[in-house]
């Protein structure tokens, strides 16, 4: 009977889910007497949840060993006289970064790194050095962290994190440096108030739309990626963003050859006239030749089955603008 039933006890450490999923797993297989555990499988339960912690715990010894090399400061002298040690000292912290960053996909490593001190000194130290693979591998550690932890997120903002990161996105001259640090942008700033308020202090979106306009063909796709991303969750921003000229930006970057930006420049076009009166208008303006190039693009993508979003974004954007019929067979016209 039900009433009879006596309530579920949950087990409270490690020890007792090992000990449930033991018991789980002798019901399954039907009844059985009740026996006390033998002294060999306490032996053997005691070893494996050892082993448990053990894991666990050299995870965390490893991040220790790993910010002691980090923290590491070769002398004057030994600068000054040992160039191709230091070759292979900066190729070892590269090492080092690589393992934080595979080690930091576990979220509670990733934690333990922030209060070993370890984003403090990517910041302070790395994100600057004059080696663009440590500087990019900073960035990368950074984002790792921060990539759906808020409480690493709120750390690293009060570190300052932010506008070095959009400085380097900005212009750093190696181009993976740039895509890694706008990469720790976006997982300082998508779904993060306090990220998006300080993105703004700092003229994010002006950074943006310049990484839009590079040259770096991966920098392009994620600058537009993120506007597009941003202006879907934060509608708000629509007139700030149209003010600064965005339109006539993204209209410029359509005009470029034909690659993947292409799509997410048009998603951000599609937001930035649908209830948004400055942006329909500039969108609308013929002097702009908006019109034209969606009509020249439907015909060029009209059939490739990879190309479907992107001509969806076409036929949505003319509609909103132009109120143009929908597509038939032979192009966007009736």
């Amino acid at each position: 009977m039900a009433e009879n039933r006596q309530p579920k006890r949950y087990p409270q450490n490690l020890g007792g889910v090992l000990q449930l999923a033991v018991d789980a797993g002798s019901a399954a297989e039907g009844p059985s007497p009740i026996e006390p555990m033998s002294e060999e499988r306490k032996l053997w339960l005691k070893g494996a949840l050892a082993e448990v912690c053990k894991g666990q715990m050299d995870e965390v010894e490893q991040i220790k060993k790993c910010l002691e090399v980090l923290k590491h400061e070769r002398d004057a002298e030994n600068e000054r006289g040992e160039e191709e040690r230091g070759e292979e000292d900066e190729d070892e912290r590269e090492s080092i970064f690589d393992i934080l960053s595979e080690l930091c996909e576990n979220l509670d490593n990733a934690r333990d790194l922030m209060t070993l001190g370890g984003l403090d000194l990517s910041i302070s130290q790395y994100l600057c050095h004059s080696r663009s693979g440590l500087r990019w591998r900073a960035a990368h550690l950074i984002a790792s962290c921060a990539q759906n932890m808020p409480q690493v997120q709120i750390h690293l903002l009060k570190l300052g994190a932010l506008p070095k990161l959009l400085q380097l996105t900005d212009s750093d001259p190696n181009p993976t440096v740039r895509v890694k640090a706008l990469y720790a942008v976006s997982c300082l700033v998508r779904e993060q108030e306090e990220g998006l308020k300080e993105f703004l202090s700092n003229d994010g979106y002006s950074v943006l739309m310049r990484g839009m306009q590079s040259d770096n063909e991966k920098l392009r796709t994620k600058s537009a990626f993120l506007l597009l991303n941003l202006l879907m969750a934060e509608p708000e921003q629509k007139d700030t963003v149209v003010s600064m000229g965005m339109v006539q930006q993204l209209v410029s970057v359509l005009r470029t050859p034909h690659s993947p930006v292409h799509e997410h420049v048009l998603g951000a076009l599609c937001c930035l006239v649908e209830e948004c009166p400055k942006g329909l208008k500039d969108c609308s303006t013929p002097a702009l030749g908006l019109e034209e190039l969606l009509k020249q693009r439907f015909k060029e993508l009209k059939g490739k089955e990879e190309s479907e979003e992107e001509l969806e974004f076409c036929e949505r954007l003319r509609g909103l603008c132009f109120h143009g019929p929908q597509a038939d067979d032979n192009g966007m016209d009736r």
